[in-house]
């Protein structure tokens, strides 16, 4: 899926070098998220750090990177609008606690059932999102506050800027992989701007546009323990409850997809119930420090693993540089030009983007088709976790219905002039009805025997379906018996005993087995 890929084997050095590049692409990422949430940057910026380093120590996807996110931010702003930011705090400790129980509980395998139709719909979706997000990076606000496009000659030169910053990372693997070429081609272009004096936008004037404060700043001091300032009463619950179960969904749910691709990309595997308890600690211990929590991030993990960053220690080294860059650092960071990061962020969008999708929309079903372009509309236009959600329920759908068709019999009478009907294909929801046209209880003869040796009897519908067509056939004085059924298809319809009434029988001799169900 993804071509963009320099570096094979982890190093202490590349994890290292990595990491810096990581650290430089998060913050103006964690500003705007925190903007998003309508919270104080420095909880947009705690959060990247506290994310990044506890997923990195105990997550289980080393190499991938987490943070404030978009997609947790939409959920977090209405709660702290209408509550205040401390009980978004609050919320975030409870789904921290979510997420850690559903690792505990084995949840995050639950991942694998994701259709490639709707991974790739994912991956394609997000990559629109991440560039059209950096197109804000281009727009600035005019005297009435609105956002408008930039003059034409400070638009060319960033511009100009984004194109050196894509070229360098484009070309300079080709001679050297000793240091990873974004963070050279972020170093490169802000000394080349510093030098000439270009006049171009960088992290501080983002900050300052973001919060319309001019001594804007992204200095700060150590995060510090607090508990949530709420009052611990079933009232506070009642509030919090609900958005803790969405951001524990949402964040495990984009976490979760991001591990997946990130095995991809590594030809390895992470570890998702691991992941779980990763983030669900994370996630508490930025509710207790002033911090807006997250998840995965796609687009940095993305520039992680392409930067060579490949053990806990790219992570690790991410969310302390950050934290340094934070208390020591911020005047160098704050000289940054926005078109290095957006120059980085683009090479992000083309490697994430599978472009092979184009050339098989033509040689899949239909109906993954359909998945695909689905999943990354919707993506597009609501949230990740939304669009994985639609895609999947349409999935199952689509094979439900596909499986549907595909039920049939084979008929025959045997040697005591039993009519026997072979079943083929599964019997389920979404093929009983055609099941039960299979069959005609006013000509068959008075012994009628259904064989399940291709079949299996799947759920309670294909249950009521048997039972249905007894009665049809006890209404024309006749008797239905079922052969060759499996050992769990007995055992249900053994449970079912009250609902269902008809005779198993074992073997060609046609005796009733022990455990029939007498009609």
């Amino acid at each position: 899926m993804f071509d963009l890929l320099r570096h094979k084997t982890s190093s202490g050095k590349a994890d290292i070098l990595s990491g810096l590049t990581v650290a430089l692409a998060l913050i103006p990422e964690a500003v705007a998220f925190a903007f998003v949430a309508q919270v104080e940057p420095m909880v947009g910026l705690y959060a990247a750090f506290i994310m990044g380093l506890i997923t990195a120590v105990i997550g289980g996807r080393p190499g991938m990177i987490s943070g404030a996110t978009g997609a947790m931010a939409v959920v977090m702003v209405s709660l702290v609008v209408e509550h205040g930011v401390q009980y978004l705090f609050a919320a975030v400790v409870l789904a921290g606690i979510i997420q850690i129980s559903a690792g505990i509980f084995k949840l995050g395998k639950f991942i694998r059932i994701v259709p490639y139709p709707v991974m790739i719909g994912f991956v394609n979706g997000l990559a629109i999102v991440i560039f059209l997000a950096q197109l804000g990076q281009f727009k600035v606000k005019d005297t009435a506050g609105n956002m408008v496009w930039l003059a034409q000659e400070p638009l060319m030169i960033m511009l100009a800027l984004v194109a050196l910053t894509m070229a360098i990372i484009h070309f300079l693997p080709k001679i050297t992989t000793a240091i990873p070429s974004s963070l050279v081609a972020i170093l490169t272009v802000t000394a080349l701007v510093v030098g000439l004096d270009l006049d171009t936008r960088n992290v501080l004037d983002f900050l300052k546009t973001m919060s319309g404060d001019e001594q804007a700043t992204i200095a700060g001091s150590l995060p510090s323990f607090a508990i949530p300032s709420v009052p611990f009463t079933l009232e506070t619950l009642y509030i919090i409850l609900p958005y803790a179960c969405i951001l524990a969904a949402v964040g495990l749910i984009e976490s979760l997809l991001t591990l997946t691709v990130i095995d991809e990309m590594t030809n390895s595997r992470g570890k998702g119930n691991k992941e779980c308890v990763g983030q669900g600690v994370g996630n508490i211990t930025s509710g207790f420090f002033g911090a807006m929590g997250g998840c995965a991030m796609i687009g940095q993990s993305m520039i992680n693993i392409n930067s060579g960053g490949r053990g806990r220690l790219s992570g690790i080294t991410a969310a302390l540089a950050l934290l340094a860059f934070i208390l020591f650092g911020a005047a160098f960071i704050e000289i940054i030009p926005l078109a290095a990061l957006v120059g980085v962020m683009f090479i992000v969008v083309l490697g994430t983007f599978e472009w092979a999708s184009f050339k098989v929309m033509g040689k899949v079903p239909k109906h993954d088709a359909f998945v695909i372009v689905l999943v990354t509309t919707v993506t597009v236009f609501t949230d990740l976790a939304f669009a994985v959600f639609v895609g999947v329920i349409v999935s199952a759908l689509v094979f439900a219905w596909e499986h549907a068709k595909h039920i049939n019999v084979e008929t025959n009478i045997d040697a005591n002039g039993w009519k026997v009907y072979k079943l083929n294909g599964p019997l389920f929801f979404g093929s009983v009805s055609n099941f039960l046209e299979l069959f005609d209880a006013e000509n068959d003869p008075e012994d009628i025997i259904v064989d399940f040796q291709n079949s299996r009897v799947a759920d309670h519908s294909a249950l009521d379906a048997i039972d249905t067509l007894a009665e049809r056939y006890l209404a024309a004085g006749k008797k239905l018996h079922l052969r060759h059924l499996s050992g769990d298809c007995k055992d249900l319809l053994h449970k079912a005993r009250a609902l269902v009434e008809v005779n198993v029988i074992e073997d060609p001799h046609y005796k009733v087995a022990d455990d029939a169900l007498d009609s």
